[in-house]
């Protein structure tokens, strides 16, 4: 979205892995990205964490898929996730989605206040993130899939769908 604010990295991300990293302290650190069309991939290559250098160098990507499907790939990881200081910087493994609302405010009739709702979050246990690993994440099915009424009230989906002749949706 346009919404850009500090509570960003709390509330709303797609993480393979989020800590201090400081991708300036090596020539051979970089952060690159690809897109085919069909899936987006962003690598963090040699990357290391921020005074910490000694400790090695992180190479992970996460991959999101056009299907809805996240793959995050772990290729070198030097040190055990769970020793990663989050002093300076928050350190987290997983997915998360907020909104925000903008609310008058009592006080102020010309100000608005900014409310975030978090509504989603996927942790990962970062004790299993290791060198050669990987974690996929699979979309649920929602109504949205179904192409025809017939397919959406014949649907075994967990949740009531119903179908709107007026949307064909």
């Amino acid at each position: 979205g346009d919404v850009i604010h500090r509570m960003l990295t709390a509330t709303q991300y797609v993480a393979p892995l989020m800590a201090n990293f400081n991708p300036s302290y090596s020539r051979n650190s970089t952060v690159q990205y690809m897109d085919n069309g069909t899936v987006f991939v962003v690598q963090w290559d040699k990357v290391y964490l921020q005074g910490k250098e000694d400790m090695g160098s992180f190479t992970f990507q996460a991959a999101l898929h056009s299907t809805g499907r996240i793959v995050f790939g772990y290729k070198e990881v030097p040190v055990p996730v769970l020793q990663i200081s989050a002093t300076q910087h928050p350190v987290k493994a997983g997915l998360s989605d907020a909104f925000m609302i903008l609310n008058p405010s009592p006080d102020v009739p010309e100000s608005r206040r900014r409310t975030i709702y978090e509504y989603h979050r996927v942790e990962l246990d970062t004790s299993k993130i290791t060198n050669m690993s990987a974690v996929e994440f699979t979309p649920l099915p929602t109504c949205l899939q179904h192409q025809s009424c017939e397919m959406c009230v014949t649907s075994e989906l967990t949740f009531n769908c119903s179908w709107c002749h007026v949307l064909q949706r």
